[in-house]
């Protein structure tokens, strides 16, 4: 009898939940109307795309206006960045240049907007180091501010090592900031929430944010869909021209059912945030049993400051792809990193910014457990990363001294 598979890779991707897929399912076929229609099929579906706009501005204790429905959280924080950026550049003088602070360890999305937007000449771009727990420094941000300061750029929980930024204290600084009589330009804050929409405080008044992203598939939703929160009055442009959707910041025809999902997914956080004593328990669980049982163990990140479903480990003398590959084998679904980088053969950037070195930085597994996942199943991925790690070891072993031993021949 086939094994059923083991997923721990919840930081790339989560099954959509049956309630979510039941509450879109009408909205493929039946329910097919354009929102932008007059006619009762195209209000039927707008209609639809304000219910879910309504449900994830509760969730985020805003208004249904602040919300901007988008294609996943990798378009959200193009809008976010690239939008604030051009409405400055757009509206200040020619030698005014916007300048943008973040992180070395942002996702790839958010690094690659302000490389894009620095090599055309458009923005100046910060990005600040982390230290030995994978943790920005609220005074770094302080001492980065520069008078043509225009934004702040800050993901809320990484996607790799799952540490958890200070993302209230930082919009704090900014809020204090812009109070001073002398500010000239106000900035705006803004934050990549889409690891922390399951475990965090998202409300976007407490953490003091002006734009927040997010994906609908880490939340038990639908792919292909999120959403950017802007605060009212922000300012930003369009940087996809088309159609007035979207308040005439996102042109394109809906994405009904996915938006469908979104609202629908957003509704079922409240009961996953009171499963996250579970989850930790369970990370606690593995991380003491795999750093205890494997020699040369190491875990990426912070040990206490880090979301509740991410184990980020990296083991000595063990390439992490062939590790991911042995555990796939044995039917467990887990990952060296992002799920964006998969394709490329450079270490992670993210733990290289850590001051790991390329070949430690080679050696990581990601383990992001589910509302799903079991004690049980835990217990046999154990088991079968320490023969993993164990088994490469062996390999690598071998092959050392087959080629020492060729050297003397």
């Amino acid at each position: 009898m086939k094994r059923k598979k083991i997923y721990l890779d919840h930081a790339a991707t989560t099954p959509l939940d049956p309630a979510v897929f039941r509450a879109m399912k009408p909205y493929f076929s039946q329910k097919f109307g354009n929102p932008m229609s007059l006619h009762s099929l195209g209000q039927e579906a707008h209609k639809a795309v304000e219910k879910s706009r309504s449900q994830t501005a509760r969730f985020l204790k805003c208004s249904e206006n602040e919300v901007i429905f988008t294609s996943g959280a990798t378009e959200s924080n193009n809008l976010a960045i690239k939008g604030v950026v051009n409405y400055f550049g757009s509206r200040t003088s020619k030698n005014f240049r916007p300048h943008i602070i973040t992180s070395q360890i942002e996702h790839h999305c958010v690094l690659n907007s302000c490389k894009v937007l620095e090599k055309a000449g458009k923005a100046e771009v910060t990005y600040l180091p982390i230290y030995k727990e994978g943790l920005v420094r609220v005074g770094d941000i302080k001492k980065a501010i520069r008078p043509n300061t225009v934004l702040v750029s800050i993901m809320y929980v990484n996607n790799e090592i799952g540490t958890v930024q200070p993302i209230a204290e930082i919009g704090k600084l900014i809020k204090t900031y812009n109070s001073q009589p002398t500010t000239n330009n106000k900035i705006l804050f803004h934050t990549d929430a889409t690891q922390a929409i399951n475990y965090f405080n998202c409300d976007v008044k407490k953490i003091n944010v002006d734009l927040l992203s997010f994906s609908g598939h880490k939340i038990y939703g639908p792919k292909g869909v999120g959403a950017l929160y802007i605060k009212k009055g922000t300012p930003i442009k369009k940087i996809q021209d088309g159609g007035e959707q979207e308040f005439s910041l996102r042109a394109g025809t809906h994405n009904v059912p996915g938006i469908v999902g979104l609202g629908a997914a957003i509704q079922q956080v409240k009961g996953q945030r009171s499963k996250v004593k579970g989850l930790v328990s369970l990370r606690d669980y593995l991380i003491k049993k795999v750093l205890k049982e494997i020699p040369g163990s190491y875990l990426n990140g912070s040990r206490e400051l880090r979301s509740p479903n991410n184990a980020n480990f990296r083991f000595d003398n063990v390439e992490g792809e062939s590790l991911v590959l042995l555990l796939d084998k044995a039917g467990i679904a887990a990952s060296t990193g992002s799920a964006c980088s998969s394709g490329t053969l450079e270490p992670s950037h993210v733990l290289l910014a850590l001051g790991l070195k390329h070949e430690q930085a080679h050696g990581s597994l990601r383990v992001t457990i589910g509302k799903h996942t079991s004690q049980k199943e835990i217990d046999f991925v154990i088991k079968k990363i320490i023969f993993a790690v164990a088994e490469i070891r062996k390999r690598s072993g071998t092959l050392l001294k087959d080629y020492y031993k060729s050297l003397t021949n």
